[in-house]
């Protein structure tokens, strides 16, 4: 009997583990192929679930396509086919007018990288080229509430956002090689008004959360992106949502 009940416990621990996971599935999207046409590749996860969540992380990561890619300001653009299809228009408008306009190229790359029973996030990385002297990339995390079924601000994630912000200064102080006494941009950074502040993007990972300065947001886009990932064993007193490690 006791052989049995163990079976059936880890049957049932296995089994809760396996609710406590969202269902994606991939979707693919490009753009059209022709010899006038910019470059456009698309890889997302579409949750499955009809839950509030789900309904959630589909709509975050439409709405980040449709930013990504359209140009305009018009709202019948709701959705990534009509935001490819924009940006294509908006190509071959410039090609006309510009014959020797450089082709326009697009990748947006998404997947789930933390999950546990309470939240979830994605990373999307995307990368654009619109002309010029250099095409432009970035990352950026969606971190949603499962129990409450909403994307959250960065503000959310912190019962302690003040307390957060002032042990990632130190951290990032650190890791950077500032004295601890000296101006934040005393080595060459560019944070806005001579004062640390965190990043537009934070997100939970496996190792922690990382925390991304995207190009330009602190520093020259030569610099590239600018990462800093606090464990959770430091940062658990923080947060609102606590992780188990």
């Amino acid at each position: 009997m006791k052989r049995y009940l163990g079976s059936i416990l880890i049957l049932s621990l296995l089994s809760c583990q396996t609710e406590s996971k969202l269902a994606f599935e991939p979707i693919q999207l490009q753009g059209e192929i022709c010899e006038d046409c910019p470059k456009i590749e698309i890889n997302i996860p579409n949750a499955l679930e009809d839950t509030p969540v789900s309904e959630a992380i589909n709509r975050s990561l439409n709405e980040e396509i449709i930013s990504i890619l359209s140009f305009t300001e018009d709202k019948n653009i709701d959705t990534a086919e009509k935001a490819l299809q924009s940006f294509t228009e908006s190509y071959k408008e410039v090609k006309t007018k510009f014959p020797d306009e450089v082709q326009w190229e697009t990748t947006i790359d998404a997947e789930v990288i933390y999950e546990d029973r309470n939240i979830i996030t994605i990373m999307l990385n995307s990368y654009s080229f619109t002309g010029g002297a250099h095409g432009y990339a970035s990352t950026s995390y969606l971190n949603f509430d499962k129990r409450q079924g909403e994307e959250l601000e960065n503000w959310e994630l912190f019962g302690d956002l003040d307390g957060f912000e002032d042990f990632a200064e130190t951290k990032f102080r650190i890791q950077e090689k500032i004295p601890q006494d000296a101006n934040i941009n005393a080595t060459g950074f560019m944070f806005e008004g001579d004062s640390f502040h965190l990043p537009n993007n934070i997100g939970y990972t496996k190792d922690g959360v990382k925390l991304i300065y995207n190009q330009y947001e602190v520093a020259s886009y030569a610099d590239g992106p600018i990462e800093l990932i606090l464990p959770y064993n430091e940062i658990n007193l923080y947060l609102k949502r606590k992780v188990k490690f």
